[in-house]
């Protein structure tokens, strides 16, 4: 078994004698260089009908290093990738961080005000795209200037190709890279409506990976099956957590059709299925799922937004093999806490403890510190927390204060949570979320989790509409299931059934489709 850092718990499916292997982990870049001297052609990567080895990938990474090396980029420098899922996405992210850069996944959906905030923001040595994206980098190379392009595809006529970069035999420029250095920075939505740049270094992202592997309990034959975009920590690091075990992920594009990925399953036989709620409504919406063969898939895991409780009886149906992990987290630590299978029936409204090397507790209005049985802000502490949001100290401030050594920074979540005796943590929803109804604070996600046991919603919305009375009204927006007919009437008799008098909404809207991030988490706003 591998110890990890900081944890007093062995990992189990690891032997004891990969000990010290094991620990001279310290960098991103150690993931795929070690599973590539290790298994040089087992598949890494599936991607529609090609299969990506380790080996394959490492050289294109170490030839995509090179050239970057040989046009200048220096330790620390940005690299942008402006791509939707695919193996040169992969091969990007290793090459910029063989080569001691830091990457930068951006949604390719983006809309070109923001990606020109990114820009400027962050000061990108290189971008790597393709083609559909020439229109928009025309019209931004009128307002900036632009670093060096490289492209997947058809060369524009002022872009450098990717293919000949990959092809183009070079060796490693002569670092020395530590595991302070910059490895990422992920782009976040922010609440004045500018990207956050979250700046990670290579200790904040491995430890977050060791943490993770640990008591998910993978394997070097697990198998992931990745719909979430790469631009979404958590779609990027069901690749790197893949690497850093040795284990092989199948990479779809998006989430498009369910179908299709119950196939994938099948054919793949994927052992490890990442979801966010939207994702698992769609498959408990699938008529006849629990008849196919799912059996493969060894877990599931959840984040993004809280697991309404209600699915997990009818997931386990469907997948009769399948461990069950809630889990919570945030871009600026990657991840929090996470419900071990074995409580999830005990305590299904729960996200958990928190996770291996991480420490976490809350505070009240007053900043004063409460470590169990008590509500409040959340507060984690540990080395998977972010070093800052880049270019923005005003920001920083404002999350990242000092802990309880004179040496740290802790990060204060935002969100409000119940932690019990046991140190289980329950979301009450986000500090600015919580409505203010008739004097008392209402927490918008206990309505929506007992809107949620209704089989007919899929997706629930609850929000304040002001009102001179009782200050703020309760709203629920929610989405039927298709065909079925469940009405208004219905919902709120489940309501007073279910609710204090208090929390019952005033207003419920049937809607067809409720407005979502790219990350698949239901937008309050």
């Amino acid at each position: 078994m591998t110890f990890f850092p900081g944890c007093d718990i062995l990992a189990p499916n690891i032997q004891r004698s990969d000990l010290n292997y094991e620990m001279n982990v310290f960098l991103l870049s150690d993931f795929l260089k070690r599973s590539a001297s290790d298994y040089p052609d087992k598949a890494a990567l599936h991607f529609g009908d090609d299969s990506y080895s380790y080996g394959r990938i490492y050289r294109y990474s170490r030839n995509f290093a090179g050239f970057m090396a040989k046009r200048g980029l220096k330790k620390g420098d940005r690299v942008i990738t402006y791509l939707e899922n695919n193996p040169e996405t992969v091969i990007s992210i290793f090459g910029t961080l063989l080569a001691g850069g830091a990457f930068s996944v951006v949604n390719q959906t983006i809309k070109s005000n923001k990606f020109l905030y990114i820009l400027k923001n962050c000061s990108p040595e290189f971008i790597v795209t393709d083609s559909t994206k020439t229109e928009m980098l025309e019209k931004l190379k009128t307002q900036i200037d632009l670093p060096p392009i490289i492209t997947i595809d058809d060369n524009p006529g002022w872009a450098l190709q990717f293919q000949d970069i990959m092809n183009e035999d070079s060796e490693l420029p002569n670092l020395r890279i530590i595991d302070l250095d910059l490895a990422a920075i992920i782009y976040t939505s922010g609440s004045t409506g500018d990207p956050k740049g979250v700046t990670l270094s290579h200790r904040n992202m491995v430890t977050a990976a060791r943490s993770i592997t640990q008591y998910l309990e993978n394997v070097t034959s697990d198998i992931i099956l990745d719909v979430l975009p790469l631009s979404f920590d958590y779609g990027l690091y069901q690749v790197l957590t893949a690497f850093l075990f040795s284990g092989t992920v199948v990479l779809e594009k998006k989430f498009g059709y369910p179908f299709k990925l119950v196939k994938l399953i099948q054919s793949k036989q994927v052992t490890g299925l990442p979801c966010v709620p939207t994702m698992m409504a769609i498959f408990l919406q699938m008529e006849g799922l629990e008849k196919k063969d799912l059996s493969s898939v060894r877990y599931i895991s959840n984040t993004g937004a809280a697991l309404p409780p209600s699915y997990i009886p009818r997931l386990k149906k469907i997948f009769p093999n399948a461990k069950i992990y809630s889990m919570y987290g945030l871009t600026e630590c990657k991840r929090v806490a996470y419900l071990s299978p074995a409580m999830i029936d005990k305590k299904p409204d729960s996200v958990g403890i928190a996770m291996p090397n991480t420490e976490v507790y809350v505070v009240d209005e007053r900043g004063d510190f409460k470590e169990r049985d008590a509500t409040g802000e959340l507060v984690v502490r540990g080395s998977n927390v972010m070093r800052c949001y880049w270019n923005d100290p005003e920001g920083t401030a404002k999350v990242l204060k000092p802990g309880r050594y004179p040496w740290e920074q802790v990060l204060y979540t935002g969100d409000l949570f119940r932690i019990d005796e046991g140190g289980y943590l329950y979301f009450r929803g986000r500090l600015d979320d919580i409505i203010k109804c008739r004097g008392e604070r209402v927490s918008p996600k206990e309505i929506e989790n007992v809107l949620y046991e209704l089989k007919d919603i899929i997706a629930v919305r609850v929000t304040p509409v002001p009102d001179e009375i009782m200050g703020n009204a309760i709203k629920a927006e929610v989405v039927r299931k298709q065909g079925s007919d469940i009405s208004i009437d219905e919902i709120l008799r489940h309501c007073r059934e279910n609710l204090e008098d208090l929390m019952i909404p005033r207003y419920i809207e049937i809607v067809e489709k409720l407005p979502q991030s790219e990350s698949g988490k239901i937008l309050k706003k």
